[in-house]
């Protein structure tokens, strides 16, 4: 019959029927008759909605970034949205406004006031490499957020995608970074130059250690050697020496022997030892001597008669030899 109508919504739309001002019934994935000159529909999706986001904003050095994101949220209290909201639907099934769009709107504003609020806290290189932590504070703040709890409102998720620089501030950086680099790959040139002197100036050094040990111990085998020598050399000379001490005692001793032994006969006369030198010598001698003595004396000799019977015999013994 005319007027009456058929509404069927799925799990995801929580849907009021309004009669005479009247709730009649609500929730989610109903369907039902219902007679449309008097009925006022009210349907909102209760379903996880994803609105992406960009947004410029200005870091607290005053450098122009851009921040690209999604979040993510769902309707947690339809009720309270519906009475701050106008979800009602026309007769053709169309909303009857245009409330039901501008609540990702004003999502993406309290995000916005959020992010704001992070980025210029930061300088422009802080932000470029803390996003996920502006994200995560960010999404906290949104969880936090009494304009939403007020709409009903739950985020699900929040995450930055890139926080981007304006191009000639990316080229200086670029430009900074990569003479960074460049200047970290010298550093790693040189340090790998220098470690190779090093290790150089280590092998030379062991090496010229090793030709001072060795030197060291030459000249010690050398000193020892020499010691060696040295040593025989001093026990020669002791012996030489003990020699020469031993030589001149038995010299001593010897002396001693022949003074003592002619010492008895310093005290004779010279003739007493004529005499007892001549006991055992040729009696031609002893007359010679005497005839000597005699001449000696010639002063003191008057008269002297030799006989011829002495000078025969004198004669004739020297002929028979």
């Amino acid at each position: 019959m005319l007027g009456i109508k058929y509404l069927k919504v799925p799990p995801t739309t929580y849907v009021m029927q309004f009669r005479g001002g009247t709730l009649r019934r609500e929730g989610t994935g109903l369907s039902f008759f219902y007679f449309a000159p008097q009925t006022t529909l009210v349907t909102i999706p209760v379903g996880s909605t994803d609105v992406p986001f960009i947004f410029n904003e200005t870091t607290a050095d005053f450098q122009a970034v851009t921040i690209q994101g999604h979040l993510t949220f769902r309707v947690v209290d339809p009720k309270r949205l519906a009475m701050l909201l106008d979800y009602s639907l026309k007769p053709t099934g169309e909303y009857a406004s245009d409330d039901p769009e501008k609540l990702a709107q004003r999502i993406s504003f309290t995000a916005q006031t959020a992010i704001r609020a992070e980025v210029q806290g930061r300088s422009l290189r802080t932000n470029l490499v803390e996003a996920d932590a502006i994200s995560q504070r960010v999404f906290q703040l949104l969880r936090e957020s009494p304009s939403l709890q007020a709409l009903g409102v739950e985020v699900l998720g929040f995450s930055i995608l890139a926080i981007k620089p304006v191009p000639d501030t990316a080229k200086a950086l670029e430009a900074e970074a990569r003479e960074r680099l460049l200047r970290e790959a010298d550093d790693a040139i040189y340090a790998r130059r220098n470690n190779a002197v090093m290790q150089e100036r280590v092998i030379r050094e062991n090496e010229l250690n090793t030709e001072v040990a060795v030197q060291t111990k030459q000249r010690e085998i050398e000193e020892t050697r020499l010691a060696g020598q040295i040593a025989l050399e001093e026990q020669r000379r002791q012996l030489v020496q003990s020699e020469a001490e031993n030589s001149k005692t038995r010299a001593d001793a010897q002396a001693y022997a022949v003074e003592a032994a002619i010492k008895p006969l310093t005290t004779l006369d010279s003739r007493a030892l004529q005499v007892l030198a001549a006991r055992n010598v040729d009696p031609r001698l002893m007359v010679a001597m005497a005839f000597q003595e005699i001449a000696a004396n010639a002063t003191k000799v008057g008269n002297l008669n030799i006989s011829p019977d002495l000078l025969d015999s004198l004669l004739q013994r020297n002929g028979d030899e």
